[in-house]
């Protein structure tokens, strides 16, 4: 049996995501002056499906994982841990290098070994739990999670996932209480970072933080260290406090050199603190190993920030070729097209974007979403309702306190308007290179000083 079946049209597609991400940030390179160097580089805490084992390899040491899980089972066919192995492998292939052509593979191995192995596979469920969570199908997802934990209720990675789909669900007391299980049958750095997580949406940073500590606490191998300090710097970076930030992704790097995650958000803190030169050398570095829409905005709107408009469209327009191949390979990315939309492209299509997937899950970032899409449309009313929902867990997002202060204004609440705008820019001053510029412009307008 072939462990890699051809997928000739998607690989293409791929390639041409990748070969145009690089090929502009290379360029770029070129014209700043920055070398073209290409770091190796788990997933952000704010990234559901995240994996539950954090020792996260290089790209070319998971390249080998998975040639010699492929030789082996050529030998053991029957070994259905060995398949569900290869499966979680092709799944972080997928997240490490933005490449969604290995969803299709990962779910082909999962059957597999559930087909050597029908009853009692905890591990292929979970698996597949993680593959569902990445493809943002999270009712799949948990309904996986629960079947695993049927067989296992002490694995670790289906606890994980559950957390992360309950989560995308909008189910935030549910997720609550299964990560308060799991932190008392199964501690540990997976869960401590969803359980942080669950806190900092349900508006405790304070003790999203403590449950970090924690976690930093019982970390030992570099890449846990590089995952906790990352996790750490990103609950920093939203509440403004950049030294703190830029301290944990340098703990980071120092662990985990060329960490993605934590280049990414020492690129973002650099465009907070308008250091934008800094800021386009590490996302540059980032997108020319994993060109992923929300990577591929950030340098865009960096690039914006300083003036370089053409070079912020193409990075806007590498984000669109990704979602029509995420979509080719099973992957819901509506929230992703929405926000880039709603902001860089098409905004009927953001609406549309959005609307479907407040449909599969609501969520605070579907709310916001939906309401950012909503206002871009002039339908301002209704985009109000939807920022409030975004609200109501008590979580504080700068992005969102901007997305709302905007639409107030639009509908002529200027005291309201001017409050979260101004709690927006006291919360993260630098939340976004545009849209900070755009909040300071309007306050002013309304008469706040800034």
């Amino acid at each position: 049996m072939a462990l890699r079946p051809p997928l000739p049209r998607t690989v293409r597609t791929a390639a041409v995501v990748c070969t145009l991400a690089v090929g502009l940030t290379a360029a770029s390179s070129v014209l700043s002056g920055t070398p073209a160097d290409q770091p190796a580089g788990p997933v952000s805490l704010r990234a559901a499906g995240a994996p539950a084992s954090l020792q996260q390899v290089s790209a070319d040491g998971l390249a080998g994982r998975i040639s010699a899980l492929q030789k082996h089972l050529r030998a053991q066919p029957k070994d259905a841990s060995g398949w569900s192995g290869l499966g979680a492998a092709y799944i972080e292939q997928a997240r490490t290098t933005g490449d969604p052509t290995r969803y299709p593979q990962a779910e082909k191995t999962f059957a597999r070994s559930l087909a050597v192995q029908p009853r009692d596979n905890d591990e292929a469920l979970a698996g597949r739990a993680s593959l569902a969570a990445a493809r943002h199908d999270f009712t799949s997802a948990l309904r996986d999670a629960d079947k695993s934990l049927k067989i296992n209720s002490y694995s670790q990675s289906a606890m994980a996932v559950r957390i992360d789909a309950l989560v995308e669900l909008g189910r935030y007391k549910d997720a609550s209480a299964a990560a308060e299980h799991a932190d008392s049958v199964r501690p540990g750095i997976p869960i401590f970072t969803r359980l942080a997580y669950v806190k900092e949406l349900r508006g405790d940073p304070e003790g999203a933080r403590e449950v970090l500590e924690r976690a930093r606490e019982s970390a030992t191998s570099p890449s846990d260290i590089a995952y906790v300090s990352t996790s750490l710097g990103q609950l920093a970076f939203g509440q403004g406090r950049y030294d703190a930030a830029r301290s944990a992704f340098h703990t980071a790097l120092r662990a985990a050199p060329g960490y993605l995650p934590a280049l990414e958000y020492r690129g973002r803190t650099a465009a907070a603190e308008d250091r934008l030169g800094a800021a386009v050398r590490d996302l540059e570095k980032v997108v020319r190993s994993s060109p992923l829409p929300a990577q591929l905005a950030a340098l865009g709107e960096a690039y914006e920030a300083r003036g370089d408009a053409e070079k912020a469209k193409q990075q806007y327009a590498v984000v669109d070729t990704w979602i029509t191949l995420a979509r080719a390979n099973g992957v819901a990315t509506d929230l992703d097209s929405a926000l880039v939309a709603a902001d860089h492209g098409d905004v009927k299509e953001a609406l549309k974007a959005a609307r479907a997937e407040w449909d599969r899950r609501q969520t605070v970032h579907t709310a916001d979403a939906l309401a950012w899409a909503l206002h871009r449309n002039g339908k301002d009313r209704e985009a109000l309702t939807a920022a409030k929902r975004a609200a109501e867990p008590g979580y504080r997002n700068a992005a969102f306190l901007y997305h709302r202060g905007m639409i107030e204004k639009s509908l002529g609440e200027k005291d309201a308007a001017r409050d979260h705008l101004a709690e927006a820019l006291d919360l993260n001053p630098g939340f976004s290179p545009t849209g900070a510029r755009d909040a300071k412009a309007a306050l002013k307008q309304l008469g706040g000083a800034r």
